[in-house]
């Protein structure tokens, strides 16, 4: 006769089914409690789960004091720089082949691995984690909360991002190969139609958003997953609007651009960013997961 499984009193397994657990209380197992515990280790989160992984963390995000949120948002502008380095460096030592292109976008990830490891406010990131609070409670106030952190965030940003492109425009700071690699990069993004800027900054926004849904998870997997995500942003040739702040004013920095040009790429980029990850990531998100919640 199979045994019923040893369980303790009020303890039920978190990612159990219903249809499990009546299953198990019906028919019994052979397994033991330590092997239904690796089971449950084993199962793949819910999509409610996920959800709520996400929300809270906008909870607390949206619960941080405005200096905490701005220093933070300095700190991931200038990370998110790393990027833009770790791309040009590959550019600048690989040979001029086909291939190139795809090789060299790997170091686009290097920012997105600080900035997210490190825990520092990016804007972009923050268009999925701060709106699923937002969505379900559907209070005003939440609303004004989010409006609040998106405008430290992307304040702050910025500046992170001036500080950098300007920096590394100096010529101080790196090798003359790399300084002419940052140079084309920057050219190539600033020409491309504006039209396209905001069309390639929707799927941009709809890969973080994916990206930060992916990571509750994804373990031990992280690294690669930031790394292929973000690989995925710069072999599309996409737009960020903060990683491609960086360039923007390094655009400035050697003549190839004005302020106005900065303009025309950060208006479009960052409304196809929040449409791509709030408008319909987020509310994608939230539909699927309506009932359970």
């Amino acid at each position: 006769m199979a045994r019923q499984p040893e369980r303790v009193a009020g303890e039920k397994a978190d990612n159990k089914s219903p249809i499990t657990e009546e299953r198990l209380d019906n028919e019994g197992t052979r397994l033991t409690s330590d092997d239904l515990a690796e089971v449950d280790d084993r199962l793949r989160l819910k999509a409610a789960v996920v959800y709520e992984i996400i929300r809270q963390e906008g909870e607390e995000e949206l619960a941080r004091g405005p200096k905490s949120l701005w220093w933070s948002g300095i700190a991931a502008g200038l990370s998110i720089g790393f990027s833009v380095l770790g791309e040009a460096l590959f550019r600048a030592y690989l040979p001029d082949s086909p291939w190139r292109h795809l090789v060299e976008n790997l170091g686009y990830g290097v920012g997105f691995l600080i900035v997210i490891l490190a825990r520092q406010q990016l804007f972009t990131e923050n268009t999925l984690t701060a709106v699923l609070p937002a969505i379900s409670t559907g209070k005003r106030h939440t609303y004004l909360c989010v409006a609040r952190l998106w405008a430290i965030v992307f304040c702050a940003n910025m500046i992170g991002t001036f500080v950098f492109g300007s920096a590394i425009a100096s010529r101080f700071f790196l090798p003359p190969e790399v300084y002419d690699a940052v140079g084309s990069l920057s050219i190539h993004m600033m020409e491309i139609p504006h039209h396209e800027m905001f069309l390639r900054g929707i799927l941009a926004g709809w890969i973080v958003a994916t990206l930060v849904w992916l990571l509750p998870s994804a373990e031990n997997s992280q690294v690669a997953i930031i790394l292929l995500m973000a690989w995925l942003i710069a072999a599309l040739d996409l737009t960020h609007v903060v990683a491609g702040s960086v360039e923007a004013v390094f655009a400035v920095w050697i003549g190839h651009s004005s302020v106005l040009d900065v303009a025309a790429f950060l208006i479009p980029t960052l409304l196809g960013n929040i449409v791509g990850g709030t408008a319909l990531f987020a509310l994608i998100a939230h539909a699927q997961v309506r009932k359970e919640i």
